[in-house]
């Protein structure tokens, strides 16, 4: 069956308008994070709903891209060498306090995420901090019940392996003791064999004497 084209134009359903803008929405978030890993782009999103709803996505910060634009607009409108030079060191300068701000707040929530300077949070600010430290500890679980997992896994492996071996040492030893024990059974025939022929022999001796004492 040939696929029905879909007319492009306003959705006049509301329900159908919510889930088709949801559904298009990840869809184009995807296909811009997927561009970005493939040719290392820098791409930033922002879409706001019907309802003034904002949703983004960037593959760095959304400030520095936003900047980075205003500064590419700024520098494609000069035509002047002397204003673009100028425009590049200013760019340059806000670059910097910029990536020091970051570095600065970087630093600060570092710190807040080991129990420090907590006193000037409000409730939301601790509640999200919080929901970061319980991420963050249930990462550390699962990846140390992984490893867990894995050394147990390994020590079993050892188990087995030596359980075989030791199951072969004893093969090996019962195999010795029965071929000892055989040539001991062997040896013990051969020397009863022995002094048989030599009783026999005394008496053919003995028999003899005593026929030639008695004629």
């Amino acid at each position: 069956m040939v696929r029905q084209k879909i007319q492009i134009k306003k959705i006049d359903n509301l329900t159908a308008r919510q889930v088709t803008f949801s559904k298009r929405r990840r869809g184009l978030f995807k296909k811009a994070q997927e561009l970005s890993t493939l040719c290392d782009a820098d791409i930033g999103l922002i879409v706001f709903s019907a309802t003034g709803k904002l949703f983004e996505y960037s593959s760095s910060s959304m400030m520095q891209l936003i900047e980075k634009h205003k500064m590419q607009s700024e520098r494609d409108s000069m035509d002047n060498p002397e204003q673009l030079h100028s425009s590049n060191l200013l760019s340059e300068k806000k670059t910097h306090a910029m990536l020091s701000r970051d570095f600065v707040e970087k630093n600060r929530e570092l710190r807040q995420l080991h129990g420090e300077e907590l006193q000037g949070l409000g409730l939301d600010e601790l509640m999200k901090l919080e929901k970061l430290v319980e991420g963050g500890i249930s990462r550390v679980l699962k990846i140390k019940g992984d490893k867990f997992m894995k050394e147990i896994s390994s020590l079993k492996k050892k188990e087995a392996k030596l359980q075989e071996e030791n199951s072969q040492l004893k093969k090996q030893s019962q195999a010795r003791l029965n071929e000892e024990v055989q040539n001991v059974i062997e040896q013990g025939h051969s020397a009863d064999s022995v002094t048989n022929n030599r009783s026999l022999v005394n008496d053919s001796d003995t028999s003899l004497k005593l026929c030639l004492a008695f004629p």
